[in-house]
């Protein structure tokens, strides 16, 4: 039997529980979890405070209730706010959670006619190309393809990004002054899908993002995100 701490509501308490059970990883996406007469037991509270505790776990879509089969573990969508821009990493650790990244391209390149309009540069101008994918609590859940103007953040290739996010880093060299974005789901090229670790036909959501420092386009940065394990968030 699990005391229920006089400090905090019943419901909190259960509630409280379940969500350290899953975060601990001893339930995981997919696993049923005890049911509402069996925690009712446990807790020696009423099956109404455990339904309190599940209902509202479900409504922010932590557990997945179904209809005469039981209660899950649901699957997990991470968020991003795009109201304020931020490092990847700061928001997963934001999240309690473990945040890595594996770099697979770093490279000067020169702009072609396409990449030279849309940084408002000369076709041949040098730029900065970074492919990274990152990852929470080991589970890839973002693509990021960046372009870099060389002539804001001349030092981009010499950044250990394994320390930092090109996020984290641009925003100490290249203060915002400006950004547009658009928002789009679509199925993934393989090469991202196999970065993402997604198998069969599963979309993305893509956050296509240009920002502007020094009067000048800074960053053309494409995200690939797993539908199924992230969306985005925000409210002004």
């Amino acid at each position: 039997m699990t005391k229920v701490r006089d400090s905090a509501p019943a419901f909190q308490t259960i509630k409280d529980y379940l969500l350290k059970e899953i975060q601990s990883g001893t339930w995981k996406e997919g696993d049923p979890i005890p049911s509402e007469a069996m925690l009712a037991e446990q807790f020696s509270v009423s099956r109404m405070t455990v339904n309190r505790a599940v209902r509202e776990l479900s409504s922010e879509q932590i557990l997945n209730r179904i209809q005469g089969s039981g209660t899950y573990v649901a699957q997990q969508k991470y968020q991003a706010t795009l109201v304020e821009i931020k490092s990847i990493a700061e928001e997963i650790r934001a999240r309690g959670h473990v945040h890595r990244s594996e770099l697979h391209e770093l490279k000067e390149k020169t702009a072609g006619e396409q990449l030279a309009q849309a940084f408002q540069v000369q076709p041949g101008d040098r730029l900065f190309h970074s492919v990274i994918v990152h990852f929470e609590n080991e589970i890839a859940i973002q693509v990021e393809d960046r372009w870099v103007n060389a002539g804001v953040t001349p030092a981009y290739l010499q950044q250990d990004f394994s320390q930092m996010t090109p996020n984290e880093y641009l925003v100490a060299v290249a203060p915002l002054q400006g950004v547009d974005y658009r928002i789009e789901a679509v199925f993934p090229p393989k090469h991202i899908a196999d970065m993402l670790k997604m198998t069969g036909k599963e979309a993305c959501l893509v956050l296509h993002r240009k920002t502007r420092s020094q009067g000048k386009v800074a960053t053309i940065v494409t995200m690939w995100h797993p539908g199924k394990h992230y969306q985005f968030a925000g409210s002004f």
